[in-house]
């Protein structure tokens, strides 16, 4: 659907994109991670065609991106702004029919989508009476009011209370349903564990990884184990010996614990299991896998790690 290929981007002498490539596949929706500063909003706005690159080119269905291309391209920037002394509904109309929606397509897909998300008591007020929530939907609504193929958010959970978050959250599962690719840039690392099919880590202007999710977290992991069990806790530490290490432990009730444990050298979860199983009566084994937070933060450390050296 969407490739980036070899995208490079400097203002005065300053590097925000060095060499950046990746794809967004169809009917996907793909994260696009990184702290602030890192070059993620510059990638998304030349995307848009707001500004140009200085090297590589971006495609889109196979074919290099044009102007024509963004009438299927639906974009929500991080920085929000909407014409104050407008009603509502000439708003979302306006901004229809710059994405090329006759005034009547435009009207009847705004009344549309602020039906659907109960606010339609609200087309005929002004934008500025509007609550900072209530103007966040009204620009969603403006980015998608035109049925893209494509839809690119920048932030799109910033300044929004859990309910609306949930709203937009599920807005967004229900167009990937329909077949819609979406590019989401975010700090909010468990939407991303929620929502992505596959994500792209941008950290100084360069791409450090990409891949889907699950592997992403797959190769972070830490060998480490949560099991719940009935018994003695000497008796649990002391099966471990020096092949495993308890991390931490927690008591849920009489002689019930639960702890995680950590594989040392080769020892594999059979050696774990065959270790306890005589000790301790065990209910519950899980393999504990990394939050996106923790990839982030651990991919970003080993980034910083290779460029002191």
């Amino acid at each position: 659907m969407l490739e980036i290929k070899e995208l490079s981007k400097s203002f005065n002498r300053k590097t925000a994109l060095d060499n950046v490539s990746f794809t967004v596949p169809e009917g996907q929706i793909f994260g696009l991670l990184g702290p602030n500063g890192a070059g993620k909003t510059t990638l998304i706005r030349i995307i848009n065609r707001i500004i140009q690159q200085d090297q590589g080119n971006v495609f889109l269905n196979g074919k290099l991106l044009t102007e024509k291309h963004l009438q299927q391209i639906g974009y929500l920037p991080e920085e929000r702004g909407l014409y104050r002394s407008m009603r509502v509904i000439d708003h979302l109309i306006f901004l229809g029919q710059l994405r090329n929606l006759s005034r009547s397509d435009a009207r009847k897909n705004a009344q549309l989508w602020l039906d659907k998300w109960e606010i339609g008591d609200w087309a005929n007020r002004q934008i500025e009476s509007l609550s900072k929530g209530m103007a966040q939907k009204v620009q969603f609504i403006a980015a998608v009011l035109h049925d893209p193929d494509l839809i690119i958010l920048d932030e799109p959970l910033s300044g929004f209370d859990p309910v609306n978050v949930g709203l937009i959250l599920n807005a967004l599962k229900t167009m990937k349903s329909e077949g819609r690719t979406i590019m989401l840039s975010t700090h909010n690392m468990k939407s991303v564990e929620d929502l992505c099919d596959r994500a792209a880590l941008i950290y100084r202007s360069q791409k450090i990884a990409e891949d889907t999710i699950w592997n992403l977290r797959e190769q972070q992991k830490a060998g480490e184990y949560s099991i719940r069990f009935k018994g003695n806790m000497i008796a649990f530490a002391n099966a471990l010996w020096t092949g495993f290490e308890l991390v931490e432990k927690s008591e849920i009730g009489p002689e019930r614990f639960i702890a995680t444990v950590k594989m040392r050298g080769e020892k594999s979860i059979n050696d774990l299991l065959e270790a306890l199983m005589h000790q301790i009566h065990i209910e519950a084994v899980e393999e504990r896998f990394p939050s996106m937070q923790d990839v982030f933060i651990q991919l970003v450390k080993g980034k910083e790690v290779s460029h002191e050296e």
